[in-house]
């Protein structure tokens, strides 16, 4: 890259916390924010849901035309700005950017008009007035821009379970090309509020659960595990040059140091392991690094019986000779947040530069034994002080693969 891309600014709200400090001391006390909640038609499931305040900046009139993402979205947004001390006037709205990862949007709106109809006679008068605006896929990023008075660029990225790192790199790409200075960028996703979502991934088998305690229905690589546990959350971070930064000696996360995506081509949803290694290895190959350079490795472990095997197949064949490489996972305590779970797993582990603590995944009662693997921390924390290159995994359904790899500075 021409220009070197920093992190300066992190806006979140996930189920273990509002902020980046919330949700960092839960990850590593290993506390689960999943528990059952009532779900329209299919009764209490498993699911992880945000407690974030819809109108700390967002006004009642405009929370009501607007989206459920797009109320995570401008929460994230407005802290990520705080955050990075940018405050949007005159003299930088036309020049930043809002990049949003999602997998999908407009179902909760769309489900909750088609339910009214069907309580109200069929009534079609009773369709929303705002309906169209809510569900245009670039709604939840256009939503951030009404809020903050923003002119420069908007667009959301649909990459499925992906988005997040995608959001991510749409950000350091439009920077990169001269489109904006600065950008907010990362994934949102509202799925917990759609029936829609549970009924699909019960059809499919793939909806986790767990016979006594909802806190342990999302437990990737354990050998129990029975699927996905749906959860909701937004991640959106503030990026700029180092140069900029630096000018304002502004606190920097990390620098972006590389990126790769790429497709499967193969299936809708069984990933394909030897696409997820050359998206690794070209990520490694533009950042000139080794595989023994590489400190904390995020998987994305969806809890899915061969989602997980595939996935700890392709690590362990590009790391295996790693000794340095640490290995953890996040979904065991928020679930998956879809288009958020990219860019909410790198914010998990973004504070390891600083204190050298690699957090756990969690619930792993008896490991797979297709999922053993060199360093993988489980369970409990460890604690090093040597912690300079992440490198986060974030995949999604249609086989759409990417890796973004974070140093710190």
């Amino acid at each position: 890259m021409t220009k070197r891309i920093v992190i300066t600014g992190i806006g979140l709200t996930s189920p273990i916390g509002n902020n980046l400090g919330e949700m960092r001391t839960n990850l590593i006390e290993g506390k689960s924010g999943i528990a059952e909640t009532d779900i329209r038609y299919m009764g209490k499931r498993p699911a992880g849901l945000c407690d974030f305040d819809e109108f700390k900046y967002q006004k009642k009139k405009m929370r009501r035309r607007g989206t459920r993402a797009g109320s995570i979205g401008i929460y994230c947004a407005n802290e990520a700005l705080a955050d990075a001390g940018i405050t949007v006037d005159d003299s930088n709205r036309n020049d930043i950017g809002v990049f949003i990862g999602l997998t999908e949007h407009g179902n909760v709106e769309t489900e909750e008009e088609i339910y009214q109809m069907h309580e109200n006679d069929l009534d079609y008068r009773l369709w929303s007035i705002h309906h169209n605006p809510r569900t245009v896929s670039n709604s939840p990023a256009g939503e951030i821009t009404l809020n903050l008075g923003i002119h420069g660029p908007h667009f959301t990225v649909g990459a499925a379970c992906a988005g997040g790192n995608m959001g991510l790199i749409q950000g350091v790409q439009q920077i990169l090309l001269g489109e904006v200075e600065t950008a907010l960028c990362g994934g949102l996703s509202e799925s917990p509020a759609t029936f829609g979502i549970f009924a699909a991934f019960n059809a499919q088998g793939a909806l986790g659960s767990h016979p006594k305690d909802a806190s342990l229905a999302s437990r990737p690589l354990c050998e129990t595990r029975n699927g996905i546990t749906i959860a909701e959350g937004g991640c959106v971070y503030h990026i700029e040059t180092l140069e900029s930064a630096e000018k304002r000696n502004a606190k920097i996360y990390g620098e972006i140091l590389a990126y790769s995506y790429n497709s499967d081509g193969t299936d809708f949803v069984l990933p394909n392991s030897e696409r997820q290694i050359q998206c690794m290895n070209k990520a490694l190959d533009r950042a000139n690094l080794t595989v023994e350079d590489i400190d904390i490795v995020n998987l994305h472990a969806t809890g899915t019986v061969m989602g997980d095997i595939n996935e700890v197949k392709a690590v362990s064949e590009v790391f295996n000779e790693s000794k340095n490489t640490y290995i953890n996972f996040t979904k065991g305590h928020i679930g998956h947040t879809m288009g958020a779970a990219g860019a909410l797993e790198l914010a998990g582990n973004l504070p390891s530069f600083e204190d050298g603590i690699v957090h756990p995944g969690i619930n792993v009662v008896k490991l797979d034994p297709n999922c053993e693997m060199n360093n993988l921390v489980i369970n409990k924390a460890i604690e090093t002080n040597d912690i300079d290159i992440i490198l986060n995994n974030s995949f999604g359904m249609l086989g759409i693969n990417s890796t973004v790899i974070i140093r710190k500075i």
